[in-house]
């Protein structure tokens, strides 16, 4: 078993730590980034859920019923809504990294505002897609 560098082991306790999360006071701005990574993970859900679709409907009449009546169940109906709206809000997370990535929107006012844009649009989209897909029938 290799033997332990002194050297290293003291550069190691010399270097600073990373701040926690903890650390810092809680902002739209933050929040908005876990929302944005959080939404990205639950996509992957709806990736596999869009998949199971696809298959019922190349499985046949049966296997096609089956997947339409866990989609139409209430529990189907808030999973495929919170998907809609996780879309939509991950959408807009990267349309306001783009606006930040050309700069704009970089001061203050501007990153709680395309924040707020971000968690608003998101929702009024979403509501918007919802009652849309309501009238249309």
């Amino acid at each position: 078993m290799a033997e332990a560098d002194p050297c290293h082991d003291s550069l190691a306790a010399k270097r600073p730590l990373s701040p926690h999360v903890s650390v810092y006071k809680p902002m739209l701005t933050m929040m908005m980034s876990f929302a944005h990574r959080i939404t990205g993970a639950g996509l992957y859900l709806g990736v596999i859920m869009f998949a199971l679709f696809f298959a019922g409907l190349a499985l046949g009449p049966d296997a096609f019923a089956l997947v339409a009546w866990i989609t139409n169940s209430l529990i189907g109906r808030v999973i495929v809504f919170l998907l809609s709206w996780a879309l939509l809000h991950h959408l807009l997370g990267g349309v306001r990294h783009a606006l930040w990535d050309r700069g704009l929107y970089m001061d203050p006012e501007g990153r709680e505002l395309a924040a707020r844009a971000t968690l608003g649009g998101g929702l009024a989209l979403t509501l918007l897609l919802w009652i849309g897909s309501t009238l249309a029938g």
